[in-house]
């Protein structure tokens, strides 16, 4: 297992991260997994064993209960080196405050969480979603406060847009507060639109990346074919919307290139799509989660594959995303003058 520093902090991270949102099984999740105690322990485990540092998680998963069962598995005394991540912003009940990012919410989501873990303390806290009404002030101020009471490590946000980043890490700067040391984004083969901005701000800016839904919710997992139903068992199966499929031809053009690839090797097709984001700029780490232990086995194993440039230059063609505007005008006219954060986007396009 390789571990890469998160952000511009001093944290390593295994660049596997555990996803766990297939614990609990309580409302809108049980779609994805209803996992109990010894279930989630074995796998757990099982990822732990194979050099699995950090495992994600958030208080809106099967309403608490995911955190429960985490907290049944890790809580108290932790093993060695074992990292925590967790997030808030969405509803945790029917009161107008029990939402957002505000100072109210978050203090009182953060000690909720930490009841539920079974811990004293979260090592990756991390905003779940933007909140346009909440100022930035108030909410920086919040994470502020729970870094300097002890309570929380490190903050992160999750599915913010470029400029709501950017605009948080200046309040942050401004106002000396804990600076988010991570984003959490959803960026696959079939979903590039990441290469627009987040990612460069993520090389620019010194941010640590986690990828959530790593093979689009199975899309990319060789399962879903051209012209064949949903397979009974998958999240698609039983009527999953994340992520839109905007252009249905275009994945299955990827998932094929993935699966030829990916035969040629021996190896599963979400295997090849795990070692694609691995090499991708500014990756750190990518969440993988599942409900059997041949799932985990298979992703974890991702760690260890290497994409030869051919190989990748395939997935590359069949995936690029369109240059838009401004990008195009930046490529046309300013391409003597780009950063490596330009060309975490643009580079490509350079060399052909």
């Amino acid at each position: 297992m390789e571990y890469r520093l998160l952000g511009r902090s001093g944290l390593k991270i295994s660049t596997i991260t555990m996803g766990t949102m297939t614990f609990g099984g309580k409302g809108w999740a049980k779609t994805v997994g209803e996992l109990g105690v010894s279930e989630a322990r074995r796998l757990t485990d099982m990822c732990l064993d194979a050099g699995v540092n950090l495992i994600d998680t958030a208080d809106v998963y099967s309403d608490g209960v995911c955190e429960e069962v985490l907290g049944e598995i890790i809580g108290g005394p932790r093993k060695n080196g074992v990292l925590i991540a967790t997030k808030a912003r969405f509803p945790m009940g029917s009161d107008p405050n029990d939402a957002g990012s505000s100072r109210y919410h978050l203090i009182r989501a953060c000690e909720a969480s930490l009841r539920r873990l079974k811990t004293d303390v979260i090592d990756l806290y991390q905003l779940h979603e933007w909140d346009g009404v909440t100022p930035l002030e108030e909410t920086m101020e919040a994470l502020d406060t729970l870094v300097r009471q002890g309570k929380v490590r490190y903050v992160g946000c999750s599915n913010f847009s470029g400029w709501h980043i950017m605009k948080a890490l200046g309040v942050s700067e401004r106002d000396r507060r804990a600076r988010f040391v991570s984003q959490q984004i959803h960026y696959t083969l079939e979903a590039r639109e990441a290469e627009y901005e987040l990612l460069p701000i993520t090389v620019d800016q010194g941010l640590g990346v986690l990828v959530w839904s790593p093979i689009a919710g199975g899309l990319l997992s060789g399962k879903h074919r051209r012209n064949q139903a949903a397979p009974e068992g998958t999240r698609q199966f039983a009527g999953w919307t994340e992520p839109p499929i905007r252009d249905e031809n275009r994945l299955w053009t990827i998932v094929e290139t993935l699966v030829e690839i990916s035969d040629g090797r021996g190896v599963s097709a979400a295997r090849v799509a795990l070692a694609w984001l691995l090499g991708r700029p500014g990756i750190t780490s990518v969440i993988v989660g599942g409900r059997t232990p041949e799932q985990f086995a298979d992703n974890l194993a991702a760690a260890d594959l290497t994409l030869t440039a051919e190989e990748r230059a395939r997935l590359d063609a069949v995936s690029a995303p369109p240059i838009l505007y401004p990008y195009w005008h930046q490529l046309n006219t300013a391409n003597d003058r780009l950063s490596e954060a330009d060309r975490v986007l643009l580079g490509p396009h350079l060399q052909d």
